[in-house]
């Protein structure tokens, strides 16, 4: 199918071989019960929002030689109410999600889908009614660094776990009312701070926070946190955190939170939902009736500022994050209810926009020459973006309810978060 759309005195070195050797395997041992959420491979986890390197590249996944009628359903499990992905490190999958007034981070066993800890802590929470189909949630995608797991709640409840008992390290108080439609962002890690907005909808801050302790390392004030999630990005020596705020594009210092530059954005309702997307040394950005834009950051006379290399307005983006794909930038613009398009992320050219009413929105993951597009529908296209269509090598229903997370690919095995349930499907 086709869219055309040394040794110690009186010791000898043999002896003490002898004895640090057994030593060091029993310490071994130790380190691997103890460190049971590690990287078995570094590519093989999804710790963050938008995978390892935050940029819905999946490089560990291992296509078929042909693509099954059905895939396998290995195990399906219920983790509560939410719309965040999944993460995924070494053998555990942790899922953060909504039991009553309560919001919960689940880790289940990658392999058998059998729970090892729950922990959860008091947020009661009701959406704006102007929102409320959105229900709940929570939306925020969590992230794992250094054995710790970071999440961000529907009121902008910061807290910290630790991956292997689930225990609770630290927490940072949330604020109401927030945003319109609640927090969306998924914490970024960065060395040692953890990096989020929080405010409501009209006053905000960009705020990083230490990763061992929760205290504030710096802030940057802002107007009002955005929906899209912060990249980290070097320029010229120099770390930027660049980030959506209700009403602008900015990059502050990764260091110390000093505004470096910032772009008016504004889109219809505040919506700036889009995670930036990094190519080459340029930025990659768009929102709710905005244009497709390519910009560069560059430091003139001291000052920071930033240039547009291209604009494309034909296939603005909403919900939808594009993944580069085969060097070409894949995604679904909201224009006529939905069209999957592919264009030229070097000039900004439109190579092939699909026919209309593809859906609502599609969360889109590259592996290899292939991109993976679930549909809110629960529909799963696998195919391959070329310069002349979207060739569509199957399609899988997965899920009885919506799906609005970014499935999880790792090695021949696709996890997927429906509202309620997180299933995992192998293929060959």
């Amino acid at each position: 199918m086709t869219f055309t759309y040394a040794s110690k005195r009186g010791v000898t070195p043999g002896v003490m071989r002898r004895a640090i050797i057994p030593a060091l395997v029993v310490l071994g041992a130790l380190f691997a019960v103890v460190y049971q959420v590690r990287a078995q491979a570094p590519t093989q986890d999804w710790p963050q929002w938008r995978g390892p390197r935050r940029d819905a590249i999946a490089s560990s996944f291992k296509a078929p030689a042909s693509w099954p009628q059905t895939l396998t359903e290995k195990w399906k499990v219920e983790v509560g109410l939410g719309y965040a992905t999944p993460i995924l490190v070494g053998n555990r999958v942790f899922a953060f999600s909504r039991r009553g007034e309560a919001e919960t981070l689940t880790a289940l066993d990658a392999e058998t889908g059998k729970q090892i800890w729950q922990t959860a802590y008091p947020a009661p929470f009701k959406m704006n009614p102007a929102a409320a189909r959105h229900k709940e949630g929570p939306k925020s995608t969590p992230a794992y660094a250094a054995g710790k797991l970071f999440t961000l709640g529907m009121s902008g409840i910061v807290t910290a776990f630790d991956a292997v008992t689930g225990k609770q390290l630290w927490q940072r108080p949330g604020s109401q009312p927030g945003p319109l439609y609640a927090t969306a962002l998924s914490p970024l890690v960065d060395g040692s701070s953890v990096i989020v907005e929080v405010g409501d909808h009209g006053k905000g801050a960009v705020v990083a926070l230490d990763v061992n302790n929760g205290r504030e390392k710096w802030s940057w004030p802002g107007d009002g946190p955005g929906y899209g999630s912060p990249i980290a990005f070097d320029v010229e020596g120099v770390r930027q955190v660049i980030v959506f705020t209700q009403e602008n594009l900015v990059g502050v210092s990764a260091e110390s939170g000093q505004l470096l530059w910032r772009r008016p954005f504004t889109t219809r309702s505040t919506q700036n939902t889009i995670t930036p997307i990094v190519y080459g040394q340029t930025i990659i950005v768009s929102g709710l009736d905005n244009p497709v834009t390519a910009f560069r950051i560059a430091r003139r006379n001291g000052q920071w500022a930033t240039e547009d290399v291209w604009t494309n307005p034909d296939v603005p983006l909403y919900m939808t994050n594009a993944v580069i794909v085969r060097d070409m930038l894949f995604g679904m613009t909201h224009k006529n209810s939905g069209q999957f398009f592919l264009l030229d992320p070097k000039t900004g050219k439109t190579l092939w926009m699909s026919e209309p009413r593809q859906g609502t929105n599609a969360a889109i993951v590259g592996a290899g020459e292939l991109a993976f597009a679930l549909k809110d529908s629960a529909e799963l296209l696998v195919g391959r973006p070329e310069a002349t269509g979207f060739q569509v090598l199957k399609t899988y229903t997965v899920a009885d309810s919506s799906t609005w997370a970014q499935p999880v690919l790792a090695g021949n095995r696709i996890f997927v978060k429906d509202e309620t349930k997180v299933t995992l499907f192998t293929v060959n």
